[in-house]
């Protein structure tokens, strides 16, 4: 047999064996199980393609959330079906995630993104600080979004500021809020100490681009990113009071009157053990939704992307996947909300295996550089070597969903 046929028939046997495919974070895919979903009545109107998720990302919290899918425990009732495209139902104290639709996949945000903002800068701010509004924090603001109220030259407080954010939904206040905490960067500031929050906590779909979670370039995040943003925003007891407050009184100031700004999640007041709540909305992200509701000593979060108005709306959506996360056994679980000091080691061993799978794929492909030798033959081991990536990207995309 000449080196030629050599080659040909190592070309060949290599092109047709298995693909070795890692198991590790890198490639883990849980088995894809449609997530139990309604039809609104009135079809979303078309919206760009979100980016891919890494394959590095997909399984943080656990191989069984990497999926684009449903995932939930083992004998478990079905969750209820929903129009939201993505949702997890976690418990904020002992960090298990009870359940999730997409759990990673990327989403636009709208106002529910504001909750980064709290968990970013509300440790850095003093709430008693007095700050003036001016013209540039409220000249991009559209005349028809959600604000608080605030007027140019008008002076409030830090704390007020917080609850017109989280009652209101005031884009006016995000502003201000980034701007200020954003330091001699200014807004911009703020807006890249959200983003420094998000990789500080492994929330790594979400990147913000506007403080206030108005549609902005490349901004996302995921559901189960907003369940780490809940968990870290939860954890303090000035967040925790403000969310839950139903109405708030601005003070008078000197030629401008008080006034009152009430509470627009309506679970507060309907969904027994509710603790708070954030709602959203865009023409782009839909409606959207994080809360918190407690009971029999459970804390549970939800968190919901993509929802419609109708059926249930998003409040209707969000209570009826509470409902179904309390029924769950209290050790039911399908992964874990991360915390901070995870990551290193979630990255090592993800490292470790990707390294495994390196070797494994060398120690196949050596024996046939060996046959190939050099020369003409040594010309075809670079074919061959090239084969390999191929080979990979093929047996990736056999295996999506």
């Amino acid at each position: 047999m000449t080196i030629i046929r050599i080659v040909a028939v190592a070309l060949s046997a290599f092109l047709a064996a298995p693909a070795v495919v890692s198991t590790s974070p890198a490639r883990a895919v849980a088995p894809y199980v449609p997530c139990p979903a309604v039809k609104p009545p009135v079809p979303p109107p078309a919206a760009p393609s979100p980016p891919p998720v890494s394959p590095a990302d997909l399984a943080v919290g656990g191989e069984s959330l990497a999926t684009a899918g449903l995932s939930v425990p083992a004998g478990a009732p079905m969750a209820p079906a929903v129009t939201a495209t993505s949702w997890v139902v976690a418990d904020l104290d002992t960090g298990a995630v009870l359940g999730g639709c997409g759990p990673h996949e990327h989403r636009t945000p709208a106002s529910v993104q504001k909750m980064l903002l709290a968990a970013a800068l509300m440790p850095h701010l003093d709430p008693t600080q007095v700050v003036e509004v001016t013209r540039a924090d409220l000249q991009d603001l559209d005349p028809a979004s959600s604000v608080m109220g605030l007027v140019p030259g008008g002076r409030y407080s830090i704390e007020s500021l917080w609850l017109g954010l989280l009652l209101k939904s005031g884009n006016d206040a995000a502003n201000v809020l980034a701007r200020v905490g954003g330091g001699a960067a200014g807004r911009q500031g703020g807006v890249q100490a959200m983003n420094d929050e998000a990789h500080r906590l492994g929330a790594n779909q979400t990147h913000a681009a506007t403080p206030s979670g108005l549609d902005g370039p490349g901004q996302y995040t995921s559901a189960y990113d907003l369940a780490l943003i809940a968990r870290a925003a939860y954890a303090r007891a000035d967040f925790r009071r403000y969310i839950a407050t139903r109405v708030a009184e601005i003070p008078a100031e000197p030629g401008r009157p008080g006034f009152s700004i009430t509470h627009d999640n309506t679970l507060l007041d309907h969904y027994p053990g509710t603790l708070g709540g954030k709602t959203g909305f865009t023409d782009l992200a839909r409606q959207t939704y994080v809360g918190v509701a407690e009971r029999n000593g459970r804390r549970l979060a939800v968190t919901l992307l993509g929802a419609e108005t109708a059926p249930l709306g998003s409040l209707g959506e969000a209570a009826a996947l509470l409902n179904w996360g309390f029924a769950l056994s209290p050790d039911a679980s399908v992964g874990r909300l991360v915390a901070p000091d995870d990551r290193k080691h979630d990255r090592s061993i993800a490292q470790l295996r990707a390294e495994q799978h390196g070797q494994a794929w060398a120690a196949r492909s050596l024996p046939w550089v060996i046959i190939l030798g050099s020369g003409a033959a040594g010309s075809l081991a670079v074919v061959l070597l090239l084969a390999a990536p191929w080979r990979r990207r093929a047996a990736r995309a056999a295996a999506k969903p």
